[in-house]
C-alpha cells in the first residue's frame, strides 16, 4: 500500500501563489506517475495535472496551463504542484494521487489518494 499526505494549502489572495507539496510513503516503489485533482463545492472532482516517474512527461488541465507547474522529488518521494496568478475559480480542494501504470488524466485509474488539502483563492 501506498500513503499519500497533501500539505500547502491555504487562502491566498486572487494574483497570489501557493505550493502544494504530497509526501508518499508505504510502497512507493511501486508508483511509476503522480497527479493532482481537485474538487470544488458543489462541483466533480476534476483533474489539475500529471507526471511521469522521471518527470519527463508532464500534462496539465487547460484550465491552469501556464500557471501551475507539477513537479516530483522521488529520491524524497515527494510531488509538488507550485501554484502562480491564482484565480477565485482555483478555490478547491485539492488531492494527490499516485499509480502505477503511466500518465493518464483519468482519475479512475490512480490507484491511492490522499485526503486532500483545501486552498481558498480570495477575490
Amino acid at each position: 500500500q501506498v500513503q499519500l499526505v497533501e500539505s500547502g494549502g491555504g487562502l491566498v489572495h486572487a494574483g497570489g501563489s501557493l505550493r502544494l507539496s504530497c509526501a508518499a510513503s508505504g510502497r512507493t516503489d511501486s508508483i511509476r506517475s503522480m497527479g493532482w485533482f481537485r474538487q470544488a463545492p458543489g462541483k466533480e472532482r476534476e483533474f489539475v495535472a500529471t507526471i511521469s516517474w522521471s518527470g519527463g512527461s508532464k500534462v496539465y488541465a487547460d484550465s491552469v496551463k501556464g500557471r501551475f507547474t507539477i513537479s516530483r522529488d522521488n529520491a524524497k518521494n515527494m510531488e509538488y504542484l507550485q501554484m502562480d496568478s491564482l484565480k477565485p475559480e482555483d478555490t478547491a480542494i485539492y488531492y494527490c494521487a499516485a499509480r502505477a501504470g503511466a500518465i493518464t488524466p483519468q482519475q479512475s485509474q490512480y490507484d491511492y489518494w490522499g485526503q486532500g488539502t483545501q486552498v481558498t483563492v480570495s477575490s
